[in-house]
């Protein structure tokens, strides 16, 4: 089983972001201003030794530094999340930093998150920050030119002689079929056998054109929430998320608000065990999630997340890729904080998470 985290490059300033959210926004800011909206709520999250790092400043000491936890820990690789937009890119600096400093002991692959930016955490979601569009040949050849040097890295994820290229929502590009054949035709003329492209199977949808696509990776929690929650648990869910709601809007500005909506996460990690992955699926899996640093009570909780259930899971998903072809199994994620999705360490719990990945590997 090769181990794949889920990255998120957004722990360093850059202009845009000082416009849309605020100068000196990262994803840190959310994270610290985060506060308890229930009993036994843990939070703000602290990372270990408050070890709030910045990937522009102090990139490639903390790449290195994360690189060798990853690889002492059992982690195969990074999956490492892009943001371009039809020539211009945002937050491409950890990667960059990556790609010019070879010394950095990691596997790593892009994954293209090919959404158009919102206000979403805001429940503006109308509101378009910068817009995601497809383009023509030329606008494919130069996104291929972008992502080449990338490919051509002695440390880029291969399967075979094919550069994994990651495509969070393949089925939001409705050119994918002319896109990709220009791909793999550039791909050949670079010397390797094409592109190995992965797919998300996310709560939004999945994508259906399966001759396009070489393997899909399960993005979860939210897969597992929107697809194999069962009927009582949905009606439970929606009621308790209405009742919180309604509570809120009659005492807003009387006591503190309370979290809306929680799931238990038992539930979805029974899903996640159960279910039968074909030999192109790769599963996926959380540690924990809890996005109210973003969503205040808005948010989502996973309760009774533990590195125990983590662990249990993450065994039971071992046995089931042991015989296909590619054994990819992806945890949402490395260091996704503003959703509690993370398994770097903290002062919490230290570094159990990472553990139970080394124990479950070895």
């Amino acid at each position: 089983m090769k181990v794949m985290c889920m990255y998120l490059p957004q722990y360093h300033s850059f202009p845009e972001n000082d416009e849309w959210w605020g100068k000196d926004y990262t994803e840190w800011v959310a994270v610290k201003r985060a506060h308890p909206l229930y009993r036994g709520h843990v939070q703000p999250k602290v990372p270990l030794g408050g070890n709030y790092y910045d990937l522009d400043k102090d990139g490639v000491a903390t790449l290195t530094r994360q690189a060798e936890l990853a690889k002492n820990y059992g982690v195969y690789g990074f999956s490492i999340y892009q943001y371009y937009f039809r020539g211009k890119t945002l937050m491409e600096k950890p990667l960059r930093t990556l790609l010019e400093h070879p010394e950095i002991d990691i596997k790593y692959n892009i994954c293209w998150a090919n959404e158009t930016w919102t206000r979403t955490w805001y429940d503006l979601s109308d509101q378009i920050l910068i817009e995601q569009e497809y383009g023509d040949r030329d606008d494919w050849r130069e996104y291929f030119r972008h992502i080449l040097p990338y490919f051509h890295d002695d440390r880029y994820i291969k399967v075979g002689n094919r550069p994994v290229w990651q495509v969070y929502k393949t089925f939001d590009i409705p050119c994918f079929r002319e896109m990709t054949g220009a791909f793999n035709e550039w791909a050949k003329e670079e010397g390797f056998d094409g592109l190995y492209i992965v797919s998300g199977k996310t709560a939004a949808g999945s994508d259906d054109r399966d001759d396009l696509i070489d393997g899909y990776y399960f993005f979860e929690p939210g897969y597992t929430l929107k697809n194999d929650f069962g009927f009582c648990q949905k009606a439970l869910y929606n009621m308790g998320t209405f009742l919180r709601s309604l509570r809120n809007r009659a005492f807003s500005g009387m006591v503190g608000n309370t979290l809306e909506r929680r799931v238990n996460a038992n539930s979805i990690m029974r899903s996640i065990m159960r279910r039968t992955y074909l030999d192109n699926e790769f599963p996926g899996l959380i540690p924990d999630w809890d996005n109210t640093p973003r969503r205040d009570y808005k948010g989502l909780v996973y309760m009774g997340t533990s590195p125990e259930l983590f662990e249990k899971t993450l065994r039971v998903l071992k046995e089931k890729v042991k015989d296909h072809a590619v054994d990819f199994v992806y945890v949402n994620a490395w260091n996704e904080w503003g959703e509690g999705a993370y398994v770097e360490p903290d002062e919490a719990r230290g570094y159990a998470y990472l553990e139970a990945i080394k124990r479950v590997v070895q």
